[in-house]
C-alpha cells in the first residue's frame, strides 16, 4: 500500500515564480470526490494520470495514495464524464533544502489560491520553509482539489 505524506500551506508572496526550477499547466477532474475513496483524472503537461486517494488521517498529513500513468486521449475521455468542475492550474517546482515544493496557482472558479505542498518521507520530518511559504492548512478539506471543484475558491 502506497502511503502520500504532505504537508499544505498558503502561500504569502510570488517570490516562488522567481525560485522556481520548472512549471508544467495541470488539468483535473474527480469521477468521486468522496473522502474515502477520491478518483482523481489529470492531464499534466503531455501526460495522462488517473489516482485513486483514501481518507487522510487523523491530522491529516498521511493517507493512501495509488497512481498510474495513462494516455492523454484516456484522460480527456475519463474528464467528459467527471463530476462538475474542472481544476486548472499550474505547478510550480522550487527547490528548498533537500526537497521540492509543489506550488499551484489556480485559475477559473479558483482564481486567487494559491497552495504549497511538500512531500516527506515521515510525519516528524524537518524540511526548510522558504520565505513564501505561509499558513499551514494540511488537513483542511477546503483546500483538498476535490472540494475546491465542490465549493470553489471564489464563493468563500
Amino acid at each position: 500500500m502506497a502511503q502520500e505524506i504532505e504537508r499544505k500551506f498558503l502561500v504569502n508572496s510570488d517570490a516562488y515564480k522567481l525560485a522556481s526550477f520548472k512549471n508544467i499547466l495541470i488539468v483535473q477532474g474527480f469521477l468521486s470526490s468522496v473522502p474515502e475513496r477520491t478518483v482523481r483524472i489529470r492531464i499534466k503537461g503531455e501526460q495522462g494520470f488517473i489516482t485513486v486517494k483514501g481518507l487522510g488521517n487523523e491530522s491529516g498529513v498521511s493517507r493512501y495514495e495509488w497512481e498510474k500513468e495513462i494516455s492523454v486521449k484516456d484522460a480527456n475521455e475519463l474528464l467528459s464524464i467527471c463530476e462538475p468542475g474542472i481544476i486548472e492550474k499550474t505547478r510550480f517546482e522550487v527547490k528548498s533544502g533537500k526537497h521540492i515544493f509543489e506550488v499551484d496557482e489556480f485559475y477559473g472558479n479558483n482564481k486567487g489560491l494559491v497552495i504549497a505542498e511538500v512531500e516527506l518521507s515521515s510525519e516528524d520530518e524537518a524540511y526548510k520553509k522558504p520565505d513564501w511559504l505561509g499558513e499551514e492548512v494540511t488537513g483542511e478539506l477546503k483546500y483538498y482539489n476535490s472540494m475546491l471543484v465542490k465549493h470553489p475558491y471564489k464563493n468563500w
